[in-house]
């Protein structure tokens, strides 16, 4: 799947919509243009005419496309895409477990590598400004530079010192959640177990298993109106699930 065109994350349970029927809040921006999407309701609206659209689409004459997707339609996408995870899980855990360990390994890899490289850059920065901090003091006392210089300076290096304490705080942080991959799987595993007998999307399943639901723009090549989303499960992420099915069926 190519472009995508926004962002559909929930927020509140289905009662926040007219009758309580929509699982669904929106994430705050368009794709495509960056406005915010918005949830379009009417009492003149039958149900099936709810929807989400771009904010910045008021018939022809704002500077985003008629971009929208049928609130009924995004429940049945994401429920054939949920369920088609649970079924696969459950009957075929092991190879999931295998599959998602090696793509959130590598993925972790990458980022740590990444992440470490950066922290050890800032560190070492850190330990220099502290020695060019003693180095202007001497200089200050000795009288090589006048109190004006050495106030300006000293302050720079203390704004650059406080930025990378902040960076290298968020640095640890991200390391300590990238190591925590293949426990997360595990607890994804485990939660996906508890719904073995689902029978139809509920809220608390959606907040449970699925942290975003991007919207891609629909596919009318064909003739025919296509909808693709891209689901971003809770702990784990994107899940191949076109790939780990060829290869069970291979």
């Amino acid at each position: 799947m190519s472009e995508v065109f926004g962002q559909v994350n929930r927020r509140r349970s289905c009662s926040s919509y007219r009758n309580g029927d929509c699982c669904f809040f929106m994430q705050e921006n368009c794709a495509d243009c960056g406005a915010k999407m918005r949830y379009c309701t009417t009492n003149y609206f039958e149900k099936r005419q709810d929807h989400f659209a771009c904010a910045n689409y008021r018939s022809n004459t704002g500077s985003c496309s008629a971009h929208f997707i049928r609130v009924a339609v995004l429940e049945d996408l994401v429920w054939m895409h949920m369920k088609a995870i649970i079924l696969y899980v459950t009957q075929y855990e092991k190879h999931f477990r295998a599959v998602m360990e090696h793509k959130l390994l590598l993925s972790s890899e990458e980022k740590i590598c990444a992440s470490v490289k950066r922290l050890e850059q800032a560190q070492r920065r850190m330990g220099e400004l502290d020695r060019l901090f003693i180095r202007i003091y001497e200089d200050n006392v000795a009288g090589r530079i006048n109190d004006g210089r050495f106030s300006m300076i000293s302050r720079s290096y203390e704004t650059e010192q406080e930025q990378l304490k902040v960076e290298i705080q968020t640095l640890q942080q991200d390391i300590e959640v990238q190591e925590r991959q293949i426990e997360n799987l595990e607890q994804f595993i485990q939660r996906v177990h508890k719904y073995n007998d689902l029978d139809d999307l509920t809220p608390y399943a959606l907040r449970e298993l699925v942290k975003r639901v991007y919207i891609e723009t629909p596919d009318k090549s064909s003739g025919k109106w296509r909808q693709n989303i891209r689901i971003f499960y809770d702990l784990v992420g994107f899940i191949p699930l076109n790939e780990l099915m060829k290869e069970e069926t291979a």
